[in-house]
């Protein structure tokens, strides 16, 4: 079943504000998806994700692009010194998160690369990651100082680039969450780490959605079923202006509560979300 304008209106602007603020947009947009009965591996929905996440960059460039000037774009010596840290951290999240889908493809699967996403999917799974994102904010927003205002060095770049690795396979996991909470616990500065999180969040976009683009044109190739791009281009723009629209609100709300010591109601937040989306998982949802 195709979604209505009105759906694809709704997943835009769940995926948007669930996407940037650290409560993992995949646990919600799936959950979503389940409700109102979507299939989220049909071509549709593989399109329609590649137009919210491209809704939602759009959103980090436009919030965060004064910051980036000051940050990373104010001299030469700044720019090189922000593209090894950004480099650095980039290298190590695809270091750990190819190395956990080979290791799952070849231990618990035993080579069927087919069944990875599936594994990934499953909400028993999901709740742990969500519960893992939890206790990690909630354990940076409790043993860290309000007052930190170190800049990212290599060091913490490459610890933020590790934990990011995690986030990439297990959906869950929040991205945002997981990667400013260990820059909070290397003692980075809370709007420092927030900045460069979402620098490379930037990064990260366009390699997911070209790969979201290359799954729907294989599978499609497989099933020789023609991709018509142009029916699905009107509605896929409607998704896209709602997950921008919700990303920006939403930078708002992590910004304001970041930096006004409110950190730890996401971990709270997403502990008790994982119960509810483990409660789900029994009942076969």
């Amino acid at each position: 079943m195709s979604p209505t304008i009105l759906q694809i209106l709704l997943l835009g602007l769940i995926q948007g504000a669930a996407e940037l603020l650290p409560v993992s947009s995949s646990a919600h947009v799936i959950v979503a998806e389940k409700l109102m009965k979507l299939d989220p591996s049909s071509p549709e929905m593989t399109f329609l994700l590649v137009m919210l996440h491209t809704g939602t960059m759009f959103a980090v460039i436009a919030y965060f692009w004064s910051a980036w000037k000051k940050s990373f774009f104010s001299s030469k010596e700044q720019f090189t010194a922000a593209l090894v840290k950004v480099a650095g951290a980039t290298v190590c999240t695809g270091i750990v998160a190819g190395a956990l889908i080979v290791l799952i493809e070849k231990v618990v699967l035993g080579g069927q690369k087919a069944e990875v996403e599936q594994i990934f999917k499953s909400l028993p799974l999901i709740a742990g990651a969500l519960f893992a994102a939890g206790m990690l904010i909630l354990w940076a927003a409790f043993k860290t100082r309000d007052d930190a205002t170190q800049d990212v060095t290599l060091r913490s770049a490459i610890w933020i680039g590790l934990v990011q690795g995690l986030a990439l396979p297990f959906r869950g996991f929040s991205r945002s969450g997981s990667t400013i909470s260990t820059g909070m616990l290397a003692g980075v500065g809370r709007r420092r780490v927030e900045v460069f999180s979402f620098a490379l969040a930037v990064v990260l976009t366009p390699p997911v959605i070209f790969r979201e683009l290359h799954r729907l044109l294989k599978s499609n190739a497989v099933a020789d079923v023609p991709v018509h791009f142009g029916h699905l281009i009107q509605p896929g723009l409607v998704g896209m202006v709602g997950s921008f629209v919700a990303g920006l609100l939403a930078l708002r709300w992590l910004s304001g509560w970041l930096e006004n010591g409110r950190w730890h109601y996401f971990g709270y937040y997403c502990v008790g979300a994982a119960g509810v989306i483990f409660v789900l998982s029994l009942n076969n949802f």
